[in-house]
């Protein structure tokens, strides 16, 4: 199982690295359409059947749009043409839903059975489209450092919880969803990210950077705790999604890992708000709401 788990991640690091530093972004946004699309499939299977029918023919014609998008939008930035992704304009619903509706069933915790399948298959859907089409954003107009770092957010809110966790974790933070997560652990990935966009602020064309040039110093700190409670939301969500199917992983498609979206749930709702609090829409909505 561990040598599993060091091969796939080997070949996926390598991919993923390979693809950052490729002379063109054809590559990286390739494998980013192939991981939603993936995790499309995934969820389905988790929120609405596990028939393969519905799930993979959902998967393939989200494949096909994705490439399709992502194509001409490849096209018109190596044109030098800038323009914000129909996918993003839905992201404030998109958030919202992450906050009121998510954190309801989070709340109420039930994990016996599915339930609403064709309204959470339906925000799954949505939810990955807007997380892929922000992280293509990120790409192809601010490039690879600036994409990294944002990604770190949900990599230093993990490990950080996991060893805070292990070392001072005993309240249980969601007993019946994921009985691993603690307050400690919690609180320990909240104030890891905060430190984490602190520090990378003082580096040029960083995630943090912008934060701090859009939002100032207390801005930025405000935000990268929305950064890291969103993450940890996500990661929850999918394990109730698992608790209600039956599965202890999302499927088996990485091997020693589990799923796709047993690696990117977090990365789901946090690359859309990434994207909303550093782009220019939150700014332009706050600065002159009536003309936004």
């Amino acid at each position: 199982m561990l040598k599993q788990r060091v091969v796939t991640a080997a070949i996926l690091i390598a991919l993923l690295l390979g693809a950052i530093w490729a002379p063109t972004p054809w590559a990286l946004v390739l494998i980013l359409c192939v991981m939603a699309s993936c995790a499309v499939w995934e969820w389905l299977r988790l929120s609405y059947s596990d028939k393969p029918l519905v799930p993979t023919l959902v998967a393939v014609a989200f494949a096909f749009m994705t490439w399709g998008y992502a194509r001409q939008w490849i096209i018109d930035a190596e044109q030098g043409l800038m323009h914000s992704h129909p996918f993003l304009l839905i992201s404030p619903i998109v958030l919202a839903y992450w906050v009121i509706g998510v954190g309801f069933m989070l709340a109420m915790a039930q994990t016996q059975k599915r339930q609403n399948p064709l309204a959470l298959s339906l925000f799954g859907v949505m939810s990955i489209a807007v997380a892929w089409a922000a992280l293509v954003d990120m790409w192809l107009y601010r490039g690879a450092w600036y994409l990294l770092s944002m990604m770190a957010v949900v990599w230093v809110a993990d490990i950080a919880a996991y060893f805070s966790g292990k070392a001072f974790g005993q309240r249980k933070l969601a007993p019946r969803i994921s009985p691993g997560k603690t307050w400690a652990g919690l609180g320990g990935g909240v104030l890891a990210v905060v430190a984490w966009v602190l520090i990378s602020s003082t580096w040029s064309g960083s995630f943090g950077a912008e934060l701090v040039a859009n939002w100032s110093w207390f801005g930025a700190m405000v935000f990268a705790v929305l950064l890291a409670l969103f993450s940890v939301v996500g990661d929850l969500f999918e394990s109730l999604l698992k608790r209600r199917a039956g599965y202890k992983d999302s499927s088996q498609l990485l091997p020693g890992h589990g799923g796709v979206l047993d690696r990117i749930d977090a990365l789901i709702p946090v690359a859309p708000l990434a994207a909303f609090v550093a782009g220019p829409w939150l700014q332009a909505l706050l600065t002159n709401p009536v003309n936004s």
